[in-house]
């Protein structure tokens, strides 16, 4: 096996040779676009292109419709509402592996009511959900 030596970076002087031209990384972003065409493959440009509504597994539109009979929320972004959902999505995965734990203590693989209450009140975070599933 050979060794590998660590060497520290030191920041170098700007370099004009070693930069790309703006003009060239467009010319290389259309490049790399139509190969991507090309091989059938999707092309994605930055962030903007996705849409959330692929990356939240709940339905946007049902969770506007919930926030919006709040009397205090008479618009909501579509970023607020995919923020929302993202929480939601985290939130429910956090309880049902919490509580998935005490259905493995008894031996099942299916989660129960009494598998959540015993979360709630076994965990802090979840002390403001007592009693709301009675």
């Amino acid at each position: 096996m050979a060794a590998t030596v660590a060497t520290p970076v030191t920041p170098t002087e700007h370099d004009p040779e070693r930069c790309v031209s703006e003009e060239e990384s467009r010319g290389a972003g259309v490049g790399a676009g139509a190969e991507a065409e090309e091989s059938g493959q999707p092309q994605q440009t930055g962030l903007g292109a996705v849409s959330h509504s692929r990356l939240s597994k709940l339905p946007l539109a049902r969770i506007k419709a919930l926030m919006k009979t709040d009397p205090d929320v008479s618009l909501a972004s579509q970023e607020s509402v995919f923020i929302i959902a993202k929480a939601t999505e985290l939130f429910v995965e956090m309880i049902a592996k919490d509580a998935l734990v005490y259905a493995q203590q008894g031996k099942r693989k299916t989660l129960q009511r009494k598998d959540l209450d015993n979360a709630i009140e076994a965990i802090d975070e979840f002390a403001f959900l007592e009693g709301t599933l009675d």
